[in-house]
């Protein structure tokens, strides 16, 4: 039996039905930042608590008021998790001090290093990782990755600009004024818990200078 062409076109010139919305995929919603917030708070209570290597994910949402997917939408690991915290406290965002001489901008990073290391999130967890560092490649890797890139750039800043000023020879390593600078800090703040007034930070960033300008 022969088609209507007429009835045939209008078939062909009939617009397609439309396709069904997609729906986004459950992973694609905004997480809350209450909730963030709440867990972050949670993390810094377990550590408290238990310490790192007893701190679960399943303690920190049982404190927060969440579900675990709640965490685990956020960090894939307690390490993560933890790694998150401690990076807001390290010196990654820092600007490069900028004094205008070699003593100034020393003293100018002890002063915010130790703002830095007077922080509960750096007293009470720093150590604890420190420890499961030492047992542990890749929290050691983690670790120093979120710790001392930050510094370490910092660091390379302050020599860089003291060595156009003349103010220090060509290939000092920044890495040994970290150690020049922050050791004796962590030692003194973290290790023995002892208070830093500015007169201590006046003496230290004047023994970093001339410890640099000896090498």
């Amino acid at each position: 039996m022969t088609k209507d062409p007429a009835s045939a076109s209008s078939a062909s010139s009939a617009p397609e039905p439309a396709a069904p919305a997609r729906r986004a995929p459950a992973g694609a919603a905004v997480l809350r930042e209450d909730v963030t917030e709440a867990i972050r708070g949670a993390v810094l209570e377990e550590l408290a608590a238990v310490g790192f290597s007893r701190m679960s994910i399943e303690g920190i949402a049982r404190r927060a008021g969440v579900g675990k997917t709640a965490v685990y939408r956020r960090w894939k690991s307690k390490l993560h998790l933890v790694l998150d915290l401690v990076g807001a406290f390290a010196a990654d965002g820092l600007p490069v001090p900028a004094t205008g001489s070699l003593y100034g901008d020393v003293r100018a990073l002890l002063e915010v290093m130790s703002h830095v290391l007077r922080h509960p999130v750096a007293s009470a967890v720093i150590p604890d990782l420190l420890v499961e560092a030492a047992r542990n490649p890749e929290i050691a890797d983690a670790v120093r990755g979120a710790l001392l890139e930050g510094q370490r750039r910092l660091a390379a800043g302050i020599v860089g600009e003291a060595v156009a000023r003349g103010e220090l020879a060509e290939g000092v390593d920044p890495d040994r004024a970290l150690d020049l600078a922050i050791g004796p800090l962590y030692w003194r703040q973290v290790v023995v818990r002892d208070s830093v007034p500015g007169a201590y930070l006046d003496e230290l960033a004047r023994s970093v200078v001339a410890g640099l300008r000896a090498a």
